[in-house]
């Protein structure tokens, strides 16, 4: 029933008539609970408010579906508005992005132009720029991309997902980077991925060792407070220092929780999303656990 459920909504998220249409509906589906509204404006008093509590933040304007060199160019340069933003308003924040917002599959020089101005404007105001993973197909040209620009910039990094088999080699190739582990959140072939929950939750386990041993700056991602107490203890055994690492959460999940690790000492990052294209991502939250469903008709009935 669960990997049903998970399916269904990963279906939904790739709907392109449906993504349109609810950016017509709003956030009437309860979104306003895990997106941090429309504008840029909103995102900042989101994250001040977090910073406020002792917790850093991450923003992403959300948009995947961009079928224009005009859209590209909309979305890289709401990026260096949000930039602004974040430096305007002291935030302690950084950006974070998808490729595809920016036209990697329609012109990758001109994706590349877009990442290099965006990562010279953060580099001026001092600021870290994370390139989101997206599906499979875009994992090797995602990494490409980071490699060109590595090679200029610092200031960036990417995020590797524990459900695919290639994970662990790909940890070794980033050695250095700061990256942010994840389980992963798409529907993908048996043939590149596990699919199974203790395969997965493994690898991650694994994946998040294999880089903070290498020395390497290490943001673990996961709502899973079993994971995360293996990490603290992993941690503290192996005498990992404090600022090699951080939790992330996503905003609206497991508040609780995220304030009460911040108090707790570490390092503490939540993921804000903002903006109208929210219907992909918000589909892939619920496609994560059967619990945000309900979570969900909570939110459309709290009106």
């Amino acid at each position: 029933m669960q990997k049903t459920s998970r399916n269904f909504f990963l279906f939904l998220s790739q709907n392109k008539t449906l993504n349109k249409s609810a950016k017509r509906w709003g956030f009437n589906l309860g979104a306003a609970k895990v997106v941090a509204g429309e504008s840029i404006e909103s995102a900042m008093d989101t994250v001040l408010s977090l910073n406020r509590k002792g917790i850093l933040a991450a923003v992403d304007h959300l948009g995947e579906f961009v079928s224009s060199e005009q859209e590209a160019k909309e979305a890289a340069e709401h990026c260096l508005r949000t930039l602004e933003a974040v430096d305007r308003c002291g935030a302690d924040c950084y950006l974070s992005l998808k490729l595809t917002q920016l036209g990697i599959d329609i012109d990758r020089e001109l994706c590349f132009q877009f990442m290099k101005e965006i990562l010279e404007k953060a580099a001026s105001l001092q600021l870290f720029v994370r390139i989101d993973m997206e599906d499979y197909a875009h994992c090797q040209p995602t990494l490409d991309m980071l490699k060109r620009l590595r090679k200029e910039y610092d200031n960036v990094g990417t995020v590797i997902q524990a459900y695919l088999y290639r994970a662990s080699d790909d940890i070794d190739d980033l050695k250095g980077v700061p990256l942010r582990l994840v389980k992963g959140a798409y529907k993908e072939d048996d043939a590149v991925a596990w699919q199974d929950k203790k395969q997965i939750d493994a690898n991650f386990l694994n994946i998040i060792k294999q880089h903070l041993t290498s020395g390497s700056y290490t943001a673990i991602a996961t709502h899973d407070h079993r994971i995360i107490e293996e990490v603290k203890n992993f941690t503290a055994e192996a005498g990992i220092p404090a600022d090699q690492f951080e939790f992330q959460m996503l905003y609206g999940f497991r508040t609780d929780m995220q304030e009460a690790l911040a108090q707790e000492g570490y390092r503490f990052r939540t993921y804000v999303p903002f903006g109208n294209d929210w219907y992909s991502y918000f589909m892939r939250r619920l496609a994560e656990r059967p619990q945000n469903v309900s979570f969900a008709f909570k939110g459309m009935f709290s009106k």
